[in-house]
């Protein structure tokens, strides 16, 4: 730490920086600086830290020249994701806690490596699962761990747009990004259902994955980010995956950036339990986020929803927003010794899981924990 704060390091300065990290980092200006800005393309690493480091903020193309600064307490890992392993690993050899974007891993090997680098390391470790962060993610957690809902025994993880397949970035890379929508957004989608329902332990999994539109020119008219490319798309368009549970409880994955499909709905869940249920709407088709509980009480069916009064500002910088939430927790996990909400061997599973639903597609059959 310096004058009271941590220092932290940037391994990737593209979108998911610019958009979430380097804003909720400034947001937290009483706890961290910037001191450091790494990306393969020089120009993105300089601008970035022209926007959001300190006066004498370095810039590297070479994490592990960066990571050679003892003065560097934290590093962000924010590369696309076969890079993630890499990147995270060196970090705590060079023993700096580390916080990297999801999905923890393109794999279960590399997940399984970044987390033996970590317990050997006595550090912080934590993944970028900011959805948890939501308010009425919040409230639906606190409503299963009182058990509002009783046995949840179904789950639904909602990660489908109807036509917003990102044009920027790797996103369609597969030998980058180790896939498409399923491990992009559906990892969003499984880890909060997983979360709310406490439930890491998959019996097995059955998948299909799908490479229907993304090859077809037609397929890109209205696409909410302008027409992609067919000739380069590499990734599916929409996977869908049944886990069973040890316990006997299932979920059901849906995953898309592209699919004819109505109901959009994004980082969303839905919860059957014994004395109730509940729904999170939250994607593309929907204007606000909502939290819909459905139970039967006096003789009726009832739903509750939360008010739409919405959030109190209570800090300068957005400190409101998930992501700024999600910063705010780590950096304390750090400053107090506490461990960080998003812990890495949950991450782990949903590594595990979105693995499993690739390969039952590639095998035709189911996959066995």
């Amino acid at each position: 730490m310096k004058n009271g704060k941590l220092q932290i390091g940037l391994v990737g300065c593209g979108g998911i920086a610019n958009n979430k990290h380097m804003p909720a980092l400034k947001s937290q200006s009483d706890l961290c600086e910037i001191v450091a800005f790494c990306d393969i393309i020089e120009e993105r690493a300089v601008k970035a830290a022209k926007e959001f480091g300190t006066p004498d903020a370095k810039v590297y193309t070479d994490y592990n020249e960066m990571y050679k600064d003892p003065e560097i307490d934290v590093v962000h890992v924010l590369t696309p994701n076969v890079a993630h392993c890499p990147a995270t690993v060196a970090a705590f050899e060079a023993g700096k806690h580390v916080m990297c974007e999801k999905p923890m891993a393109h794999c279960t090997e590399d997940a399984q490596k970044m987390i033996d680098a970590w317990k050997k390391s006595g550090k912080k470790f934590t993944i970028g699962y900011q959805n948890r962060f939501r308010p009425e993610i919040q409230n639906l957690k606190k409503a299963c761990e009182a058990g509002d809902l009783g046995d949840i025994y179904y789950g639904k993880a909602h990660a489908v747009r109807r036509r917003a397949v990102p044009t920027w970035g790797v996103f369609p890379n597969k030998a980058l990004q180790g896939g498409g929508p399923l491990i992009d957004i559906g990892t969003h989608a499984l880890d909060i259902t997983l979360w709310c329902m406490d439930n890491y332990k998959p019996a097995s999994v059955t998948g299909s994955v799908f490479y229907k539109l993304g090859g077809l020119k037609q397929a890109t008219e209205g696409n909410m980010f302008g027409p992609w490319d067919p000739e380069t798309y590499e990734v599916e368009d929409s996977a869908m995956g049944f886990i069973k549970m040890e316990n006997g409880a299932t979920i059901n994955l849906e995953a898309a950036w592209a699919i004819n499909m109505l109901d959009s709905r994004e980082a969303s869940t839905t919860l059957c339990g014994t004395k109730a249920g509940a729904e999170v709407f939250s994607g593309m088709g929907y204007p606000t986020n909502d939290l819909v509980y459905n139970r039967g009480r006096n003789g009726q069916l009832m739903e509750e929803r939360i008010t739409a009064a919405g959030n109190i500002a209570y800090f300068e910088g957005g400190a409101g927003d998930p992501g700024c939430i999600e910063c705010h927790q780590w950096l304390r996990a750090i400053l107090d010794d506490t461990e960080p909400l998003v812990k890495p061997e949950q991450a782990y599973v949903v590594t595990e899981i979105l693995e499993a639903i690739y390969k039952s597609s590639d095998s035709g059959s189911e996959v066995k924990f």
